[in-house]
């Protein structure tokens, strides 16, 4: 069986070499035949250069590196497209996705699965805003969409040849693999871990970042926005027909006196209007300009030295 392992990496050098160590002590213990891909996301660290050396001490190394920084779920993209074999492992290269599991992830693939999802189990983690945002985008997405992601889903997972071609099937420009792997329904199997430590360095996902992330899932996989817009429209219809009835009533019994200017409550519901017109108007356009990306078929990603890249048009 030929095994391809996909690691994106950014600014990652001095940890990129620990991570490779611990692949390599993994998969050295294994008949299969190995490639590992490193997907340098526009490192400006001299991450590069430590790429370079592993590649010159370890011939099963190949080394893709992108034009500049197009994000972690554009470089895992690139990986994809370039694996060969009839396995292909993703994972992150800070040394939090145990290589320990590789084996364990073959093994289920040659048992039929597809998809092998590893399940990051946080349980024994403290509080933290992260955590916890984590949770309630994993909540809102699994009610909003038709595709159920596991909570604590992460990028490191084991693919079949059939779940990869897939994958490559799909060409949309704002990608949430997490939700793409699932979507496509494949025999799926779940393998929970706790994840370890950082080797070293700091997370490159940062609060914007997530939050990019989180709307290009959620705008991606649901139009549940737009509903709830169509929803506090009809809402503020069936308040209006009430307040029709309620006037009628005072023309109807001859009170036509008793009712006030209402200045207040005049401006309260005219603000409220305009308010939920205006959020609507801004799921529209968040559709709008997502639609627009995807028109200009811009490829997800640019290889530097210009070879094959990943192209959203379809063919």
């Amino acid at each position: 069986m030929q095994v391809s392992i996909v690691v994106p990496v950014f600014n990652e050098k001095g940890v990129i070499e620990q991570t490779h160590a611990r692949i390599a002590a993994v998969i050295s213990t294994l008949p299969h035949d190995f490639l590992i891909y490193y997907v340098d996301d526009g490192s400006a660290d001299g991450t590069d250069a430590a790429l370079a050396a592993l590649s010159a001490q370890d011939g099963r190394v190949r080394i893709l590196t992108l034009s500049r920084n197009f994000g972690h779920q554009a470089a895992l993209t690139a990986g994809l497209d370039h694996a060969e074999g009839d396995v292909v492992i993703s994972m992150d290269g800070d040394g939090q996705h145990p290589p320990e599991l590789i084996p364990q992830m073959i093994e289920l693939v040659a048992q039929g699965y597809d998809i092998v999802q590893a399940q990051r189990l946080d349980d024994q983690q403290a509080f933290s805003f992260k955590k916890a945002t984590s949770e309630a985008f994993y909540r809102l997405i699994n009610r909003i969409s038709g595709t159920t992601v596991p909570q604590g889903a992460s990028d490191f997972r084991a693919l079949s040849r059939q779940a990869v071609e897939a994958l490559k099937a799909m060409p949309e420009y704002h990608r949430f693999l997490r939700g793409m792997v699932f979507w496509i329904g494949y025999k799926t199997v779940i393998l929970p871990y706790h994840p370890p430590e950082r080797i070293g360095g700091t997370s490159k996902y940062s609060l914007r970042k997530m939050f990019r992330l989180a709307a290009d899932a959620i705008f991606s996989f649901s139009l549940m926005p737009l509903y709830i817009g169509l929803s506090m429209g009809g809402i503020f219809f069936l308040l209006a027909f009430l307040e029709m009835i309620y006037v009628l009533q005072f023309w109807l019994t001859g009170r036509t006196s008793s009712l006030a200017p209402g200045w207040s409550s005049l401006m309260f519901v005219i603000l409220i209007a305009s308010g939920t017109i205006m959020v609507l108007l801004g799921f529209i356009g968040v559709y709008v300009g997502y639609i627009f990306q995807e028109v200009k078929g811009r490829p997800v990603y640019l290889l530097k030295d210009g070879k094959k890249q990943r192209e959203t048009s379809n063919e």
